[in-house]
């Protein structure tokens, strides 16, 4: 049934849209109405306000991006920057732009990729504006927006504290449009963002676009996580699901509630007789899944399997099953769109690469998604299955993050992922990001997403975290020794200081400050009415209260110690003599109402304890950044990149002005080394394999590696020279209370060094122990920092640096869908 406007909400509306004549203009040229929150984050704009817009993936919150852009567009000059946190991302927005308002008007700042740079809307990674903001670049003249995308990576505890340097040293002209997941704190994030950039809107909606139904596949059948009789809004579990996890997996009887709707029915058992199916925790062959699924037209899926091996294994095992998801027409596409995308590659690398088993699966409609494929073969993956070509993906979890791939069903593999050191269930946040995918807008009524049953599942527990959507932002910021001299340079000391002092990092700790001294002062008070409640006419009780007290631990410290030395014993005796004399001495003892007296003390004493460490929390966290920041700049002055003049003052050094140049983690020792020409025998080849050893981290521990897995030549006394000097370092770092750095690994160093000097993609791979995609990321993280050694480093480290990012920039590493 239509709703029909009264005339008054006709007269609102029609205010509405003549107080917002550019949202008007801009929705008359959209092929849909825009959501509530959506027009709601664009009227903010209108009236000349930042946004925060926190919404679930796939909720269209980039259409408030493309607004903000649509603004900038009808002025003359103004410009744009959107960051985005990968490059895989940023590559993506870049076509999507094209697309829309033309090359000229374009451009993509990625460190491995620099198009148009002087356009009015330019793509960047978040890294890549954070240097331009202290370089102070030419490039920021009349930005009016910069949209900040997947905001929430400020938590990310390597690259979130780039968010928010960002965040505070824009110009404060420029409004920000930053966009989130759903994340249960965006008021506190907004009230900071308000703080910091002035006026600041937070658009929050917790409303999916396409509703999720989800599902437990236990054998072959698909049975509703929550019960389906009409009670779902309550989110009570399938009883059919608990029955099961109470019979241990082995069998359960009564009747599997599927989701029995039109249009993407999950099934489920729904027969009249009167024989019970009997499920068992057998998991289903991979292959039958995909098949089930897309017998009930639940396809396309992600299956998300929480290791690159198992994603490779999934997808060889759905091949070896027979299963064909297109048809000859789509085959032929696949084919075409294959050729074109990877045209560049060597005839001698593809075999390498496994390119023939990939085609095979992509022409078969199956395919893998991680981070050890090759960048380009996954880009490919990804348009094929955004054109429906591709019918089957399973990816780690990082295809969740920002990459364009919704699906008609999410399947989970398992609940549980390894984090580097051990197994962990995973959090409700990574729960609500993963199933953010099921569900296609415009296209699908339903997601799905399906649970594979497992042995000790619970399904109680399935339903919390399928049943919470948020998870809180929590700040990752840490001064660093770049960022010190950036900041002292442009601020000097003091205002650094400030600057540290409004991160979101203080922000939320001088939040938890008030709550926690909310509690110290309700705590002082009740401390009071206990101090007058234990007050004796005869004597200070809480003087004859320690005193018992203390009587009362050596006590049962002597029953507990009978094996102890008799010089110990014999001491413990005497002191125990000793307090039981003063006890007796004191005129609170001799109070007839003395042991009413010791209950309040009691209660005093453990009161005090808790109000006593309540007040520790809030001297540690008062001031937190700036007293890391004060640690920071300790070791800059002992190492020289600081000086201080007579009068006090603190400013950069010359070395210091190398210092801000380089960006990488181990910022302090590569400057060091710079400065200490620790480097300058080096050859192109040979400062490649220590670029590599400076950034690489390996996956696992790899133990010592032998000198004869080294780069030969000059290499290997400036390898020990480099690592004394990270010695030295990580001693005085950790004498300042500072965390201190992981030793240099170089365990990708010969293959770089091959590399670097001509060798076959097969022989380094080999060498490498590593998968196509991860020596890629690894070697454009080694050119990134190569570059910033051409332009820090001296006349001989300088030519060289450029000369080995030369060498490396080549083959499947210089590939690239953009340039």
């Amino acid at each position: 049934m239509t709703h029909t406007q009264s005339p008054a909400e006709r007269y609102s509306a029609a205010r509405t849209r003549a107080a917002q004549p550019q949202l008007r203009a801009f929705e008359d040229g959209l092929k849909f109405e825009l959501d509530a929150f959506q027009r709601e984050a664009c009227a903010c704009l209108e009236a000349g306000n930042s946004v925060l817009v926190a919404a679930p993936t796939g909720a269209g919150k980039t259409i408030v991006a493309e607004f903000a852009i649509y603004l900038a567009m009808q002025q003359s000059r103004a410009k744009v920057f959107y960051t985005a946190p990968m490059k895989a991302l940023s590559n993506q927005k870049f076509q999507e732009f094209v697309a829309e308002y033309g090359a000229h008007e374009v451009g993509l700042l990625t460190g491995d990729s620099n198009i148009n740079p002087g356009a009015r809307i330019v793509v960047m990674t978040t890294e890549v504006l954070r240097n331009m903001l202290y370089a102070d670049s030419d490039l920021l003249t009349d930005l009016a927006f910069v949209v900040m995308d997947e905001v929430h990576y400020l938590a990310d505890r390597f690259r979130g504290a780039v968010w928010e340097e960002v965040i505070i040293h824009l110009p404060q002209p420029v409004r920000m449009v930053s966009l989130s997941a759903t994340v249960s704190n965006a008021e506190e994030f907004g009230d900071w963002l308000q703080a910091v950039r002035g006026d600041t809107d937070v658009i929050v909606s917790e409303e999916r676009p396409v509703p999720l139904e989800q599902h437990v596949l236990v054998k072959n059948n698909m049975l509703d996580l929550f019960d389906s009789t009409g009670l779902i809004g309550t989110h009570r579990v399938n009883p059919e699901l608990v029955r099961l996890a109470h019979a241990g997996g082995r069998s359960a009887g009564g009747r599997g509630r599927g989701s029995g709707r039109q249009g993407g029915s999950a099934g489920g058992y729904r027969g009249h007789d009167k024989q019970r199916p009997q499920f068992d925790a057998g998991r289903m062959d991979r292959g039958d899944i995909v098949r089930m699924l897309d017998g009930k037209h639940l396809l396309p899926a992600i299956f998300f399997i929480f290791s690159r091996v198992g994603c490779d294994q999934a997808v060889r095992q759905v091949l070896r099953s027979g299963v064909r998801l297109t048809q000859d027409h789509e085959r032929e596409e696949i084919r075409r769109i294959v050729d074109d995308r990877c045209r560049t590659l060597l005839d001698e690398d593809l075999g390498v690469l496994g390119y023939f088993e990939w085609l095979d699966g992509l022409e078969r409609g199956v395919a893998a998604h991680h981070a050890g494929l090759l960048p380009a073969f996954k880009e490919v993956v990804e348009e094929l299955f955004q054109k429906k070509l591709v019918k089957a993906v399973f990816a780690t979890e990082t295809l969740a993050l920002g990459i364009n791939m919704p699906a008609r069903t999410v399947v989970l593999d398992k609940l549980e992922k390894f984090n580097g050191e051990a197994r962990v269930p995973i959090t409700p946040g990574e729960y609500t990001q993963l199933t953010g995918r099921a569900g296609r807008r415009g296209i699908d009524t339903l997601g799905h997403s399906v649970i594979q049953w497992a042995q000790g599942l619970d399904p109680q527990a399935v339903a919390s975290l399928a049943s919470r959507r948020t998870y809180p932002l929590n700040s990752s910021f840490k001064p660093t020794y770049n960022m010190a001299v950036n900041l002292i340079d442009q601020f000097g000391v003091a205002r650094t200081r400030d600057v540290l002092e409004s991160s979101f990092a203080q922000f939320q700790a001088d939040r938890a400050v008030v709550d926690l001294a909310r509690s110290v002062r309700q705590q002082e008070e009740s401390l009071a009415g206990f101090e007058t409640s234990m007050t004796c006419h005869l004597g200070n009780f809480e003087e004859y209260s320690s005193i018992r007290r203390r009587l009362t631990e050596l006590e049962r410290e002597g029953t507990k110690a009978d094996n102890s030395l008799r010089g110990e014993r014999d001491k413990r005796q005497r002191e125990v003599a000793n307090l039981r004399k003063q006890m007796r001495a004191h005129g609170c003892h001799h109070c007839p109402d003395r042991e009413a007296h010791s209950r309040w003390a009691e209660r005093w004493f453990k009161l005090k304890r808790q109000t006593d460490g309540l007040n520790q929390q809030i001297s540690q966290r008062t001031g937190a950044i700036a007293r890391v920041f004060d640690r920071v700049s300790d070791v800059l002055l002992g190492y020289g990149y600081l000086e201080s003049d007579a009068g006090g003052t603190i400013a950069l050094s010359e070395s210091g002005r190398i210092l801000r140049r380089i960006y990488a983690e181990r910022d302090l020792l590569v400057a060091e080394s710079l400065r200490r020409g620790l480097w300058r025998e080096l050859d192109a080849a040979s400062l490649a394999a220590m670029a590599c050893a400076l950034v690489f981290e390996p996956r696992r521990e790899e133990g010592l590696i032998d000198a004869r897995y080294l780069p030969k030549g000059p290499f290997r006394p400036a390898l020990d020279d480099t690592q004394d000097l990270w010695s030295r370092i990580d001693d005085l770092e950790r004498d300042h209370k500072l965390p201190g750095s992981n030793p240099l690994a170089v365990g990708l160093s010969l293959a770089m060094w091959k590399w670097a000097r001509g060798a076959a993609l097969s022989d380094v791979l080999y060498e490498a122990e590593m998968a196509a995609g991860d020596f890629v990321r690894w070697t454009k993280q080694t050119i990134d920092l190569l570059d910033q050694l051409s332009i820090a480093g001296d006349a001989e480290v300088g030519p060289t640096a450029r000369a080995a990012m030369d060498a490396i920039r080549r083959g499947i590493v210089a590939y690239s869908s953009v340039a």
